[in-house]
């Protein structure tokens, strides 16, 4: 379950033009402030090999929530300041971590500004996407997140997770619906898996 807690980050992912130059932090900060819902499948290629599918909804600040796809069946939210894991195959509570312990914070913030001092420690560009990556500033141990855009229109359509144990995970998404309301039950720890509204 820890790769989950880890692989947690902001996923907002649609097919798109490929970038042709590298974009600014600048419009990419802009990007992500201006987006306020989503909803999205997603692929998940753990550190040992393994892979995970499942869904997210995001809402901006804040909140988000994944669901696995059996056999896992797993459910992470990050709602209120913490992320909580619920294994359906276990008798334990869920676990919990504060969400400041993950990069996920640095984008689900209500201001999200890579333009900070040491927050971006890479920013390149390959040939087809940008690819940055940033870390919290003052808690770089926390691990980094390496986020792909690709441009006009501007989108995010993967992300890797490096954890400060060595490990990485990567997070490939699908097509993405934006905008629009979320069921606020999405969000709610009564709400385990399969029950809410999709």
């Amino acid at each position: 379950m820890k790769q989950i807690a880890f692989a947690l980050a902001l996923t907002l992912a649609a097919p798109a033009a490929w970038a042709a130059e590298k974009l600014p932090l600048s419009e990419i900060s802009t990007y992500l402030n201006q987006m306020k819902t989503v909803q999205s499948s997603f692929t998940q290629v753990n550190d040992d090999g393994s892979l995970s599918t499942g869904k997210l909804w995001l809402q901006r600040p804040g909140k988000m929530r994944f669901e696995y796809d059996p056999p896992s069946s797993a459910v992470v939210l990050a709602r209120a300041g913490t992320v909580q894991i619920f294994d359906p195959k276990s008798n334990q509570p869920p676990e919990q971590y504060p969400l400041r312990r993950t990069p996920l914070s640095l984008v689900l913030a209500r201001n999200v500004d890579l333009g900070q001092a040491n927050m971006v420690v890479g920013h390149e560009f390959d040939g087809t996407a940008t690819v940055v990556t940033a870390q919290d500033p003052k808690n770089p141990e926390n691990g980094r997140i390496e986020l792909m855009f690709t441009g006009d229109p501007v989108e995010l359509r993967k992300w890797v997770i490096h954890d400060n144990a060595g490990g990485q995970t990567t997070v490939l998404l699908g097509q993405l619906t934006e905008g629009g309301k979320l069921d606020q039950s999405l969000f709610s720890t009564k709400t385990r898996s399969g029950s809410a509204n999709r």
